[in-house]
């Protein structure tokens, strides 16, 4: 196996001297508010589209459930992403935007706390388990359905301040 040295490179902040996993210490670092919004999309048909928008589905409210597992997934970031630190979240909102031209729900996760480290993997872990959820709940009635577009939109907080990814207006919405 290659030794990779990592020469405090602000893109490898996971990895030690010796190349080895590792996880960050943020002992040293300030606490501030912090906040992460991410998003993603599920496609399907249009007739889940309608059984899902107008709770018709047979399993239930499946968007409440989605939100809920949403919520639930981001509480346990830490315990899914091996190097992200268990955060105390003082937030954790999930929403969903139905979109009925596209027959899409597009999923949103907003995260917040006042700690020493963001809380963007905690909003990617809530947005992608909210997706997962809806196609669980939905893939007997449509396996073709399709996840898409899991991001982080912006965030807020922390030494390097705020941040908005990109893409974000140019991703078909």
């Amino acid at each position: 196996m290659k030794n990779v040295v990592n020469n405090s490179s602000p893109g490898l902040t996971h990895i030690n001297q010796k190349g080895e996993a590792a996880m960050v210490d943020v002992t040293e670092k300030a606490i501030t508010q912090r906040a992460a919004v991410a998003t993603g999309k599920v496609s399907m048909s249009p007739a889940t589209f309608e059984l899902i928008v107008a709770g018709e589905h047979a399993k239930g409210d499946v968007l409440a459930v989605a939100r809920i597992a949403g919520i639930q997934a981001a509480k346990k970031c830490a315990d899914l992403i091996p190097l992200c630190h268990p955060l105390m979240l003082s937030k954790v909102q999930v929403d969903f935007e139905p979109d009925p031209i596209r027959h899409q729900i597009k999923v949103k996760a907003l995260c917040k706390l006042a700690g020493k480290t963001g809380v963007e993997m905690e909003a990617l872990t809530a947005v992608s388990v909210a997706c997962l959820t809806l196609f669980d709940m939905c893939k007997a009635v449509d396996p073709e359905m399709i996840i898409s577009d899991i991001m982080v939109n912006s965030k807020t907080g922390g030494k390097t301040g705020n941040w908005q990814h990109s893409k974000v207006g140019e991703v078909p919405e």
